[in-house]
């Protein structure tokens, strides 16, 4: 990626001394996400790894939890998580997601490598398109999920979790080893380039669009959902993608280490806010996204997941890719359970909730993820469910606080989502 002008150290530190143009409005409102902070020594901090940004948090009130082995923000200054969600919803927010595995796969047999690794049709894929995609186990399990975004048939960027990040590069290392090794790479070798400490920033809601325009001469309506380009930002060239993990309209840039600072402040002058875990967690939930580690795991198959959309259809009876009888015998005969959403009564399910058929409590299932959705006004959640039991409009039991309340089997995503399509 080409550069324009880089950061100076004398900037960054003007920068951060003289504060932050995005200080978090002095209002509150109760939280609604649960982050485990319990056992967070001082020891255990210091060896949590910090995004680029970490110093621009800390001196814009950031509240830093623990999150996939970084230091993260949870929600900014006294502004609590419903009104940074429903800021995001309605004007604009700014998050950091840095903390993500950025990396780029070259080559001339990059497509075909990728295919194994993931039931994706890539080589259809247009050039700077991206797409949802899963990274399998041998036995069709969810190692991660990721973004693929195809810049040619010989380099894609690839974004994936950190929370996997030991397993995800491992898996990479193995498989590229035996990949270069093989007749398949006769046609050329595929290298991986992880991209260190590069900044990555998400920039969402209905606002985004004309802010961000306001910083390039690059037409952002050409930029469709989906679609990515290098975009000039105030003389910066920058990887710009369209989506992110909201349901709202938005853009995802990705940022060279000496420019992540200058390039974020440029981003959150208003109506733009930083916004934080909390309301990240809520909105995607909302969005009907799922968390690795929550909703997604190495025992869950694609189509249990309600994730069969990603494995291309020419690919479902004859894909050579790696985990391929395994998703193929769920394909055939049905997964014995489906992810599916739900609106609950009373209080809100959390994760682990049991799920129970409403006439014989038969034990049915449990639940990934849940809050009370501050768009809707009411208790959502997801979680897995018998087969049987995963039809719209069906009633279940949920388990919250030892008491059963009632649920219905709700289509996700839970709000329509506004993502920009031309």
């Amino acid at each position: 990626m080409s550069t324009v002008r880089a950061l100076s150290t004398h900037t960054a530190r003007q920068l951060l001394v003289s504060g932050s143009r995005c200080r978090a409005p002095r209002t509150w409102t109760a939280g609604l996400g649960r982050i485990n902070l319990r056992g967070l020594a001082t020891s255990a901090e210091a060896s949590l790894r910090k995004t680029g940004l970490y110093d621009f948090h800390i001196a814009n009130g950031g509240k830093m939890v623990p999150f996939a082995g970084y230091q993260m923000p949870l929600a900014y200054g006294n502004i609590g998580q419903a009104a940074s969600h429903t800021h995001v919803r309605t004007e604009a927010g700014l998050f950091d997601v840095g903390h993500m595995v950025q990396s780029n796969f070259r080559g001339r047999t990059a497509t075909a490598f990728l295919e194994w690794l993931t039931p994706s049709s890539l080589i259809s894929l247009a050039p700077y398109t991206s797409t949802l995609s899963v990274l399998l186990n041998e036995n069709g399990g969810i190692i991660d999920d990721t973004v693929i975004t195809k810049h040619s048939d010989d380099a894609y960027y690839v974004v994936t979790n950190a929370g996997r990040r030991d397993r995800d590069l491992a898996w990479f290392k193995e498989k590229l080893q035996k990949w270069n090794a093989s007749d398949r790479a006769k046609g050329g070798q595929v290298e991986h380039e992880v991209l260190e400490d590069w900044g990555l920033v998400a920039l969402q809601g209905p606002a985004a669009a004309q802010y961000l325009q306001g910083l390039t001469s690059f037409d952002l309506r050409e930029l469709t959902f989906g679609k990515s380009a290098f975009v000039p930002i105030e003389g910066f060239n920058l990887h710009v993608a369209r989506g992110g993990y909201t349901g709202e309209d938005g853009f995802e840039i990705s940022i060279p280490p000496s420019q992540t600072l200058e390039v974020t402040q440029l981003l959150c002058n208003a109506p733009v806010q930083l916004a934080g875990l909390g309301a990240r967690d809520s909105l995607r939930l909302e969005a009907g996204m799922c968390l690795y580690g929550n909703d997604l795991d190495e025992d869950t198959s694609p189509v249990e997941a309600g994730l069969t959309w990603v494995i291309g259809k020419e690919r479902r009876e004859t894909g050579d890719f790696i985990g391929a009888e395994g998703v193929r015998k769920h394909l055939k005969d049905g997964p014995p359970r489906r992810r599916v959403g739900f609106i609950v009564d009373g209080a809100p399910a959390r994760q682990g909730a049991q799920i129970y058929s409403s006439l014989e409590k038969e034990l049915i299932g449990a639940v990934t993820s849940g809050i009370p959705s501050p768009t809707i006004g009411k208790n959502i959640a997801m979680g897995y469910v018998k087969s049987g039991f995963h039809k719209k409009g069906t009633e279940v039991d949920i388990d919250v606080r030892n008491k059963l309340r009632r649920a219905v089997v709700t289509p996700m995503p839970f709000m329509k989502p506004n993502y920009w399509r031309g």
